[in-house]
């Protein structure tokens, strides 16, 4: 005989099981880091920001712009521009279908102008979410167009980048012509004496940050953001066999010099604005005696 058929079976808790279907789907979410249950709400409110670990949450495109510019005073730009399939490479056209439902972005760039504290400015950002932000020649000319248009109204140009797939391979060498040519952009914005601000979002890899990612008159970089150009895959395939523990994070690039600040989310905006208000104010040159842009 079993032993199993006198033992007292455990009868289901109803009442929880109620309670349970009373939770509203997405009420809580675990941090990615630490598996902290987090109160959505809360963390909303945090602006996406695990408040035990410190981690930085991704934000899609829209999320950056509302976070960046004043409330109502972004203008979406370059919207005509459209991916095309130049090498037929196999199901490219679908998964550009696919991304742009899952995202409302019709490309992994969201470009255009508006305001930080009343300042005028442009700005582009690319979203992990959309094929990880990788560049094309559509995200290469927007990129290429938010850059010039500054350049042209003598404007501060913002770039933000949650780019982790480089140049997208679906379109091959145009792809790679985007690097240089987004980078020629910003040398005549910096020939031209004005302000260029890149921020390095989690991730922040491959094409992006050997071009545009790395040219800024000041860089910041939010923490615990992966900046490198190769992942950690192909590093080690490279001979990298004992890399330090916070190898290709912000907090390891600043203390290499590559860029100026780690800057917490909270922080960001405030940040920008007194970078934008600090390269609005004259100063007198030394050598010519007349006023040019503080840089």
């Amino acid at each position: 005989m079993p032993n199993g058929w006198f033992r007292r079976r455990k009868q289901p808790d109803r009442a929880a099981s109620a309670r349970a279907q009373d939770v509203p789907e997405g009420l809580w979410q675990p941090c990615t880091r630490c598996r902290e249950l987090l109160f959505t709400p809360e963390l909303e409110r945090n602006l996406k920001v695990c408040s035990r670990c410190g981690y930085h949450f991704p934000l899609s495109a829209r999320q950056r712009v509302s976070l960046l510019l004043d409330p109502d005073s972004f203008v979406e730009t370059d919207t005509d521009l459209e991916t095309l399939d130049p090498l037929h490479f196999p199901r490219y056209l679908e998964r550009l279908a696919h991304y742009r439902e899952v995202t409302g972005l019709k490309d992994a760039a969201l470009c255009g102008e508006g305001t930080v504290e009343g300042i005028p400015v442009t700005l582009a950002v690319t979203d992990a979410g959309f094929l990880m932000g990788s560049m094309n020649t559509v995200v290469g000319e927007q990129i290429t167009r938010t850059v010039e248009r500054a350049t042209d109204r003598g404007w501060a140009t913002i770039l933000v980048s949650g780019s982790g797939g480089g140049a997208r391979m679906q379109e091959g060498l145009l792809s790679l012509m985007q690097m240089p040519k987004t980078s020629a952009a910003l040398a005549r914005h910096h020939a031209a004496r004005r302000l260029a601000i890149v921020i390095l979002t989690d991730p922040s890899m491959g094409g992006v940050q050997a071009s545009w990612g790395s040219l800024g008159d000041v860089i910041l970089a939010e923490p615990g953001a992966r900046v490198a150009f190769a992942g950690p895959r192909v590093a080690q395939q490279a001979g990298v066999q004992k890399p330090p523990p916070d190898y290709q994070t912000a907090e390891f690039c600043f203390r290499h010099g590559q860029l100026d600040r780690v800057c917490p989310r909270r922080e960001l905006r405030d940040t920008v604005a007194r970078l934008l208000r600090f390269a609005a104010v004259p100063v007198r040159s030394a050598h010519r005696g007349h006023p040019v842009l503080a840089r």
